[in-house]
């Protein structure tokens, strides 16, 4: 495992492009999954997507709290309800806002083994997989920040 140098403006080209997809799921993969969970750790993050570290590929890694998720083309197949909240990202650094989104998602992926499934998030972690999808397709946060809620990190309480 390698920590991964995390793309942090957000005029670079990478963060705008859109992510391929992963055609065979094999060490490489494995071993980008494992680089980008140790990056997003050490960057006390709660989610990282491969356009983040450098690799346009349709790979993101997610931790709300419950635990490591690895997912391999994510692809949100339900979204229902709304949620409003404040939003940050290792890729625009020191800039938070309130993003709307849904309240709960079903995502199909593949695992680290390629193997399919369904995951289905709320709360936390739908806007975690919306937020880290939305990467895959050269979406940022700050695209959909709910004007007039922008919030620099000095303004924050107790920075």
């Amino acid at each position: 495992m390698a920590l991964r140098n995390i793309m942090n403006d957000q005029k670079d080209d990478i963060l705008r492009k859109k992510a391929r997809i992963v055609e065979k799921v094999d060490f490489r993969t494995r071993t980008l999954l494992e680089d980008m969970a140790e990056t997003m750790y050490h960057s006390n993050g709660a989610g990282l997507a491969a356009p983040q570290v450098g690799v346009l590929r349709r790979v993101i890694v997610i931790d709300d709290g419950n635990g490591l998720i690895k997912l391999i083309n994510p692809v949100i197949v339900k979204a229902l309800g709304e949620q409003q909240e404040i939003e940050g990202c290792l890729s625009v650094p020191g800039i938070y806002g309130k993003v709307k989104r849904p309240e709960r998602v079903i995502v199909k992926a593949l695992d680290e083994n390629g193997r399919p499934y369904d995951l289905e998030g709320s709360g936390l972690l739908a806007r975690a997989l919306c937020h880290e999808i939305d990467h895959l397709d050269g979406i940022l946060f700050i695209d959909k920040m709910i004007p007039g809620t922008i919030i620099k990190q000095s303004d924050l309480p107790g920075v």
